[in-house]
């Protein structure tokens, strides 16, 4: 799995960095000086830790809830139109027929097509205009008795569950973390790390070993928020496989 992999490669990279940060600091102010002020780093360390801390669970919150909530949606959105479909083979007719050919090239073209889209946040328009398509093919079917009535009108509820269901999706693919939350996270980053090159110690080891461990768990979550924050893509990114199911059980991409 590549995330994986380049999780492994951020999380060693940044503890090496870290590291090699504390040589160099130690390079130029020897440890002695940094003795008399460690119990104030302590303090220090503690404070904007914490602060950090809690800005880090704040955002991996957000970030967690926003991919639970477009996996929900995609769910949504695949049941709705299950049921639109289930249905619609109730009724005689071509237009009844039609329906299910427009579902099936809308969730083909959602699969092959505005997936790879939804990463940068834009939608197909060819999608949409198919959409359009099975809504019209819905509405040219006619009615002859009270049992239909009943079944058109629970069906036409249904689709525009499964239209609602789309613009909330479409709308989650493109909020992402703002510009200057990503800035404040990285700049906390450096400042919780570097905050241990102001420690004193006779022994350089012990000082490395925890600076590489707090760096490696700060880059750690980083890293997953990063991931996270766009569930299109990447190893763990959502799937249009339900969709795919809901308009023809036959035809999968996993």
């Amino acid at each position: 799995m590549r995330t994986i992999t380049t999780l492994c490669l951020t999380v060693a990279g940044s503890m090496a960095v870290s590291v090699a940060g504390l040589l160099a600091i130690r390079a130029v102010v020897p440890p002695a000086y940094l003795l008399p002020s460690n119990e104030i780093c302590g303090g220090y360390l503690q404070t904007i830790g914490t602060i950090y801390a809690v800005l880090l669970a704040f955002v991996v919150f957000v970030v967690w809830t926003q991919a639970n909530d477009v996996r929900r949606l995609i769910e949504r959105q695949a049941d709705e139109l299950a049921d639109v479909l289930r249905i619609t083979k109730a009724f005689k007719g071509s237009a009844a027929s039609s329906v299910l050919v427009a579902a099936r090239a809308y969730a083909r073209e959602v699969a092959d097509k505005e997936w790879p889209l939804l990463t940068t946040g834009q939608s197909s328009r060819k999608a949409q205009e198919l959409l359009e398509q099975t809504w019209k093919a819905l509405t040219a079917i006619e009615l002859g008795t009270a049992r239909e009535e009943v079944l058109f009108s629970e069906a036409v509820s249904r689709f525009s569950e499964f239209g609602d269901a789309r613009a909330d999706l479409l709308h989650c693919g493109r909020v992402r973390i703002p510009v200057l939350l990503w800035l404040l996270l990285l700049s906390g980053a450096a400042g919780t790390v570097g905050s241990m090159y102001m420690f004193g110690a006779e022994q350089f080891w012990p000082v490395a070993a925890m600076t590489a461990s707090l760096a490696g768990a700060v880059s750690f979550m980083l890293f997953l928020i990063r991931d996270l924050d766009n569930p299109f893509q990447g190893d763990w990114q959502v799937s249009p496989a339900l969709i795919l199911a809901a308009a023809d059980p036959t035809d999968i991409q996993e």
